[in-house]
């Protein structure tokens, strides 16, 4: 419209000595010279002087309402001294618009297109009356159809309310019925009684019971080869999980873990650190989860069913390349520490037993039911058609002998460290230790509550606890003892074998005993360090004894004493 304007100044009454940016050779401005003209302009056509600017936001209030108030002050103050009478909302035309705009020819004849084609769409003003026409014809046009999309809103606005209004009559109508349905029901045909009546008018579905759940066929297909393989990242996570748990209460109480176990400065892992790497796991594997559950579902990829049953053996994978990565990355120094203390429990025998190793082989005998899962994942993948979900393994008698031998693998570790031991440090309770790996669930609980805890000793003075206590609850300690003594007690009929349970699969019930053994380790755990710790204390060993290269014998070392 600005343009427009400047355009019918231009044509009707063009200033003298006109020149770009609007200014003239009177050297008067463009608003001067637009009041100058009114008296010459042609009858019957209105002089468009200005534009009108419109708010369109009725809620401006406050700094801009003072400010609007000021400028109307100042309006009537104007039209009191010069007797013109200012509008209100306007803004002058300048003619210097006329310098940056081009006017937009619309091709009509075939020749006029191919003129077009070879020149631009656009050509500067040549400020003529036709040109001017054809601006108004157009802005014209824009208006009118502006006008009727607004009407059009309008009217679509207004239909919508009324609409709105007309389904709230509605459903008020509906709803006294509704009432007035139940209301005569109840009366007439429940004797009053409201529940009674409402549940005959309306009926809840039936639920599945858990008898139908459990005939379910896809349930047991899903449970005999799908869960084991997702039940083994569900034990490490467990594990992982109580181990952070036990570095918190080592910190709280002041055990000092990083010593015991021998890391170097500045390398142990917090419960912060481990808390993130089971959670990234647990993250790992609910996404194998859902990505399997997805792909089964989706029609899409539900016939790839090698790409669905190849995934918990991919994280396997990825959980093992994580491990043995040779980049710093990961917190290399603690990956390392944990694969060179796996190497040492394998060759227990070889090498001189340190608390990190028989530690961790302590570990691996409450993750028996981790190394049967791996002993799935071989026979799944490897003698299973697992493209199929179908698969020979609990009726092959090497995979029923293995099942037995990876149970007994852990306990070998212990065995051989304890025999290690033995040799190195001349105690025969050692070999008691070892022995009951395999023998009396009575004598594992002995030796961890007396051996390993220090605990009831009935010449103590917290009785049938020790001397010294970091816990300031006596209670937490008796607590303990009773949870080991039933959970190793859960433990050992996985060992031996969980028949099925109405109410459960075997393979759930498998699990749910495995991460209960999991507990039992994580509560082992801590009282086994506190009483390290207190022995540290008792003989003042701060550093560690380093060995001296040469050892002399007996009667050498007697006579140059």
């Amino acid at each position: 419209m600005d343009a427009l304007i400047a355009l019918r100044i231009k044509v009707e009454n063009p200033p003298v000595g006109f020149g770009g940016g609007g200014g003239g050779g009177d050297g008067s401005g463009p608003a001067e010279r637009l009041n100058h003209q009114d008296n010459g302009r042609k009858p019957g056509r209105v002089h468009m002087d200005a534009i009108q600017e419109v708010e369109m936001s009725s809620g401006a209030n406050g700094a801009n309402s003072e400010d609007e108030r000021g400028r109307r002050n100042m309006a009537k103050s104007s039209k009191g001294r010069e007797g013109k009478p200012d509008i209100e909302g306007f803004k002058p035309a300048s003619l210097d618009i006329l310098n940056h705009v081009k006017i937009n020819i619309e091709r009509e004849t075939p020749i006029s297109t191919l003129k077009g084609i070879l020149t631009t769409s656009t050509s500067d003003l040549s400020f003529s009356k036709e040109e001017l026409r054809k601006a108004e014809e157009l802005i014209t046009k824009a208006f009118v159809e502006f006008h009727k999309k607004l009407r059009v809103l309008k009217s679509y606005c207004f239909l919508n309310q009324l609409a709105f209004s007309k389904i709230m009559k509605k459903y008020d109508k509906v709803t006294k019925l509704v009432e007035r349905v139940e209301a005569t029901f109840i009366k007439h045909f429940a004797n009053g009684n409201h529940r009674k009546g409402m549940d005959i008018l309306r009926p809840k579905a039936k639920r599945k019971g858990i008898e139908d759940i459990m005939k379910n066929p896809g349930r047991a297909l899903y449970m005999d080869n799908i869960f084991p393989l997702y039940s083994l990242f569900g034990f490490i996570v467990l594990h992982m999980l109580m181990y952070s748990a036990n570095i918190y209460f080592w910190r709280r109480y002041r055990v000092n873990y990083t010593f015991i176990f021998g890391f170097k400065q500045g390398t142990a892992l917090g419960y912060r650190e481990v808390l993130l790497l089971s959670s990234a796991l647990s993250v790992l594997t609910l996404g194998g989860v859902l990505s399997n559950l997805d792909m089964e579902m989706d029609e899409r990829t539900k016939s790839f069913k090698a790409l669905t049953e190849l995934v918990p053996l991919g994280i396997v994978i990825v959980l093992l390349l994580i491990i043995f990565c040779p980049f710093n990355i990961i917190y290399r120094s603690s990956r390392f520490f944990f694969i060179q203390c796996a190497f040492h429990c394998i060759c227990a025998p070889l090498y001189k037993v340190t608390l990190p190793d028989f530690f961790l082989a302590d570990q691996l005998t409450s993750q028996v039911q981790a190394f049967r899962s791996l002993e799935f994942y071989v026979c799944y993948y490897v003698w299973g058609n697992f493209k199929t979900r179908s698969h020979k393994c609990p009726e092959s008698k090497v995979f029923k002998d293995f099942y037995l031998v990876v149970a007994v693998i852990p306990y070998a570790f212990r065995l051989l460290q304890c025999f290690r031991r033995w040799v190195d440090e001349k105690d025969p309770s050692h070999v008691l230790n070892g022995l009951n790996s395999g023998i009396a669930t009575i004598a594992n609980t002995y030796w961890d509550i007396v051996i390993d805890w220090g605990l009831l000793r009935w010449n103590s003075k917290n009785p049938w606890l020790r001397d010294k206590l970091l816990v300031p609850s006596k209670s937490v300690y008796f607590i303990a003892m009773v949870l080991n003594v039933i959970l190793r007690l859960a433990w050992m009929q996985t060992v031996m074998g969980i028949r099925d349970f109405p109410f459960m699969h075997r393979t759930a019930l498998v699990a749910v005993v495995a991460c209960l053994e999991i507990i039992r380790r994580g509560i082992w755990n801590f009282f086994r360090l506190e009483n390290e710790h207190l022995n540290n204390v008792g003989k003042y060993r701060a550093f560690k004894s380093v060995p001296l290269p040469f050892n002399y014998d007996d009667n050498y070392a007697s006579k140059h004493a």
